[in-house]
């Protein structure tokens, strides 16, 4: 009887042990697509934003750097900043420039915005910033939660990296002044002002 009683005491815990290391592998096996979807997220950050200080009351442009390190794109759809009525996204191709609706951000990649190419127009100014100001401004993507940043306002002539990199959280590009509805942009050349001639096509 006793033989029989630990036999079936051997047999139940044998089974109490199996069971744990089915759900012990079960618990194993279902970590790994979570950590799999979590790589295969965007992890935007924003860096280099600057707004060279405007030479018109009604429009300024601003100049980013949206870096992803994560392992899937995502879109910057649109922006806003407490200083303008409108902020629009610009490309420039050909020597014009264009409004955009989005722009992508590759997995493991950046979008840049920099004077001579893609742009950010902040118009209908609510007032003039000014030089040495920060300026709010939010960012909205397709994927990615907004992130909204304060963005120093610099001398029209700015060119990036002429102070020395002092501004550590800003290490940017090129900078280029305001633009008015008209004609195209011609982006500055080595040699002479950093601040290039530009105006608008109608969009």
């Amino acid at each position: 009887m006793s033989h029989r009683t630990t036999g079936r005491g051997r047999a139940l815990a044998g089974g109490a042990l199996a069971l744990a290391a089915t759900l012990a592998l079960a618990g194993c096996e279902g970590s790994g697509p979570g950590a799999d979807e979590a790589a295969k997220k965007p992890d935007l950050k924003v860096t280099g934003a600057y707004i060279p200080e405007p030479t018109m009351d009604d429009m300024a442009a601003g100049f980013l750097t949206v870096t992803n390190k994560g392992g899937a794109a995502d879109t910057l759809t649109s922006a806003t900043s407490d200083v303008a009525g409108s902020v629009t996204l610009h490309s420039t191709k050909g020597g014009a420039m264009k409004e955009e609706k989005s722009f992508g951000v590759p997995a493991g990649g950046e979008l840049r915005f920099v004077s001579g190419g893609n742009h950010l127009m902040l118009e209908k100014l609510k007032r003039k910033p000014k030089r040495g100001e920060k300026v709010a401004m939010t960012l909205h993507f397709r994927t990615s939660d907004p992130i909204t940043i304060e963005v120093p306002v610099k001398e029209a002539t700015y060119s990036p990296g002429e102070d020395g990199g002092a501004d550590a959280s800003h290490d940017t590009h090129m900078s280029h002044a305001s633009h008015a509805p008209g004609a195209s942009i011609t982006p500055g050349t080595p040699g002479t002002s950093n601040t290039p001639h530009m105006s608008h096509k109608s969009h």
